[in-house]
This record gives structure tokens, C-alpha cells and sequence, in this order.
């Protein structure tokens, strides 16, 4: 761990000097205890020789966390420009090593900012958490790994299995390409504000292929109209595809009675594959 410049000011009087006030139509929630920012760049590890990029880092309390571990460079993109004042301040005890991105997160391809090996590491906005979180999958084999702050319930989520009250959409399409590891929770008092939920760290890790052959599109196609009615049986909710619903249950191999909080990733992928086929036909 390197050790910090000794010129660094306290986060606090960063915070005050900037009028630092979190604002929730950011969605911002500040993270300021340095021991639990330490711990999250921990669990990013390893971290040398990689370059790191940050989502809203907000006054800088994980940025400086990241920037004690031996990563090669920290990428910040922050789009309230408070932050990126402070965060200006921060650069400038870190040349060369931490560059500042004036910016919509939602609007910008983190992976074009830096070379690989990259890393993203972030407190994420719950606001756009898994907006962003679907726009950085479908390209996670460009990143070393995703570890995310995430609110609780979307935590959840992504590590379902079927059958599961929490299993959906978004469990498959995740499932599907990466390996999730639940990390820790967060409790709300350790934000400033405090949120109304726990947060929970998760790392993602894209799997060497994905978990079974199929097109994207045709995944995002079933899952969306699977999911759409989840409680009825697929042979009405796949109706909505435009191809008759009982020849692609057949093709795919699973019965019409069942319903979407039912399937494995491995059996919507076999969809997927059906209904390209069909569409193909």
C-alpha cells in the first residue's frame, strides 16, 4: 500500500470548502469512513499494474482509497461539477496517477478511457446502479472485473437462482456472462445521507465463454417477454414474440406449463436458440 501525500487534507474540510451537500437528483450518497473505503479497495485486489476506473466518486473518499493501493492510475468520472473541483485538488498530490472525467457516466464507454488491464470499482448512484450495470455487460470481458456497491435488493438479484422470488431478467442476462460474488453488506449509516436500504459489494468476473450458445438479442427477446407475465405459463407469455408459442416451447425442449421463474439460464438459452431459429425459418 503506498503511503498517502502528506499534504492531504482531511475529506471533511474538502467536503465543507466545496459545499459538498449530497444532492439526490444525483442520487448521491458520500461514503467517508476511511476504513470501509479501504475495505472495498481491498476486495477489488489484486490491483497492480491495473488501471482503475471510478463511477461517481463523489468527494473523492474511495478515489483516495484507491489511489493508496498500487493501482497504476485511477480514472474518475463525475458528472457534478462540485466534485470535480475537489476531486481537480486530489490530481494535483496525485500526477500521473489520477485523471479527472467531467462527465455522464451513462454516456460515456469507460473501457475507451485507459489501456488494459482495466478494473471498474465503484459507488454506484442507486438511481442509474443497473442501468449502467447492463450497459458495462454485455462488454465485461473487457474489464479484469466489475466491484460494485449496489443497493441490497439489486444485489440479490444478480446472484438468484430459480425459483426464487428475487430470480429475473436480470439474473439470466447476468448470469449468462459473468460469475457474481456477494462481497458484504453496507449498512445505511455509513453514508452520508443515510439511504432508506443496505447496500451490499458484489464482484463480477466475466466467464470465460458464456454459459451456454445463444444470441444476445434473442436472450434479451425471451427473458423480457418471459418476465413481462411471469406468473402465467409460457405458452401465453411468449405470445408477445410474434411466432407461435407452442412450436418454440417444442423446439426448445421445455413444456408449455411452465412458467418463467421456472427456468434455468441454461433452459432460456435454449430458447433463445429456438426462437433464432424460427425467425431465421
Amino acid at each position: 500500500m503506498r503511503e498517502p501525500p502528506s499534504a492531504l487534507p482531511p475529506l471533511r474540510e474538502v467536503i465543507r470548502r466545496h459545499g459538498l451537500s449530497a444532492r439526490r437528483s444525483l442520487g448521491q450518497n458520500f461514503l467517508l469512513d476511511g476504513n470501509l473505503t479501504a475495505r472495498i479497495a481491498r476486495a477489488a485486489r489484486p490491483l497492480e499494474g491495473v488501471n482503475v476506473i471510478e463511477i461517481g466518486p463523489g468527494p473523492g473518499g474511495l478515489t483516495r482509497a484507491l489511489l493508496q493501493e498500487d493501482a497504476l492510475s485511477v480514472t474518475a468520472i463525475e458528472r457534478d461539477d462540485r466534485c470535480v473541483a475537489a476531486l481537480a485538488e486530489l490530481a494535483g498530490l496525485y500526477p500521473r496517477r489520477l485523471t479527472v472525467v467531467s462527465g455522464d457516466a451513462m454516456a460515456i464507454d469507460p473501457a475507451s478511457l485507459v489501456e488494459a488491464p482495466r478494473k471498474i470499482v465503484a459507488n454506484l448512484p442507486y438511481n442509474i446502479a443497473t442501468a449502467l450495470l447492463l450497459r458495462w455487460l454485455f462488454d465485461i470481458a473487457r474489464y479484469q472485473s466489475l466491484t460494485l456497491m449496489l443497493q441490497k435488493e439489486v444485489a440479490q438479484r444478480l446472484t438468484a437462482k430459480p425459483r426464487t422470488k428475487d430470480y429475473g431478467r436480470l439474473s439470466v442476462l447476468v448470469q449468462w456472462l459473468a460469475e457474481v460474488t456477494t462481497l458484504f453488506d453496507v449498512r445505511p449509516s455509513a453514508f452520508v445521507p443515510p439511504p432508506k436500504v443496505t447496500s451490499t459489494l458484489v464482484r463480477l468476473v466475466s466467464r470465460p465463454a458464456p454459459l451456454a450458445d445463444c444470441a444476445r438479442t434473442d436472450l434479451e427477446r425471451v427473458t423480457a417477454a418471459a418476465f413481462g407475465q411471469r406468473r402465467k405459463m409460457l405458452r401465453q407469455s411468449l405470445k408477445s414474440l410474434g411466432v407461435p408459442a407452442d412450436a418454440l416451447l417444442r423446439a426448445a425442449g421445455i413444456a408449455a406449463e411452465r412458467r418463467a421463474e421456472e427456468l434455468s439460464v441454461g433452459e432460456f438459452c435454449a430458447l433463445a436458440r429456438a426462437i433464432g431459429a424460427l425467425s431465421a425459418g
